[in-house]
This record gives C-alpha cells, structure tokens and sequence, in this order.
C-alpha cells in the first residue's frame, strides 16, 4: 500500500469525536436523554454510557444520539440500535457512509438515511475526515 492509500485505508483510531455544533443541530430535533457510546471527554448528554459501562449491555430508552467506534465493532452498534427502536427508543446514529459493507445492508437500510454534504471534521482535528458520513435515524416503534 503506498502512503497515498494509507490515509484511506488505515486510521490511528477508531473513534472519531462528534462536531459539537453538528450534534447541537439534531439535538434540536430530537432532545437526547442518553448518548450511549461515549467518553467522559465527548459526551453529548449528561447521560451517557462509556466504555466501563459498555453501552451494548445496557437498555436503551427515550431519544439516543449515538457515535459509536468506526472499526469492525460497528456493526454490533448498529444491530443493537436496530433493535433498541423495535423496543421504543429512537436512535440517531452517526457513521461513515460506508454502503458496500454487511452491517449497512443488515440494519442501516431499515432507519432514515441521510448522506453528509462534504466532510466532517471530527472533534479537534485539523483535516476533515478521509471518508463521507450518514447520519441514520431509527424511530422509536411499540
């Protein structure tokens, strides 16, 4: 892979901190109660579940915002989000826009989609990000 690629491909991390102001606009619409993937540093609620917690052990209720950690674990994310808004919780859920992958087709195609204009840039960084986003919204069902 040659270092062009690398910055495609390959990342330090897997979390990418929400846009203060990016989330200050959904929290508009939807009034979060929990943000249910966060660090003490990032949260966007006052309650939150971070990684002591483990936010996929815990029963989400109300209106969630949720930015969860953008390696393979995001399609267990996005399966309990799913599954939340079958039990009454709307899920607002942002993700990198990554179509061609499993999880996008297993629960991403059954919320609300809508495609980022642009490029984020997530929380402090200097560059936007190196991929297109989506934020996925689950409506709360019972």
């Amino acid at each position: 892979m040659t270092p062009a690629q690398n910055v495609h491909f390959l990342s330090e991390t897997d979390l990418w901190y929400t846009p203060q102001g990016f989330f200050d606009k959904y929290n508009a619409i939807y009034n979060f109660t929990t943000d249910v993937c966060a660090l003490p540093s990032n949260a966007k609620c006052q309650n939150f579940y971070c990684p002591e917690q483990d936010g996929l052990k815990q029963e989400w209720k109300g209106n969630c915002w949720m930015n969860p950690p953008y390696g393979k674990v995001i399609k267990d994310w996005m399966k309990k989000a799913y599954e939340s808004s079958l039990n009454g919780a709307t899920v607002v859920c942002l993700v990198p826009a990554r179509t061609d992958t499993h999880w996008w087709h297993d629960y991403v195609i059954k919320g609300e989609v809508e495609f980022i204009k642009g490029r984020l840039k997530f929380g402090g960084s200097k560059n936007s990000a190196p991929f297109p986003s989506a934020v996925v919204v689950f409506k709360g069902k019972v």
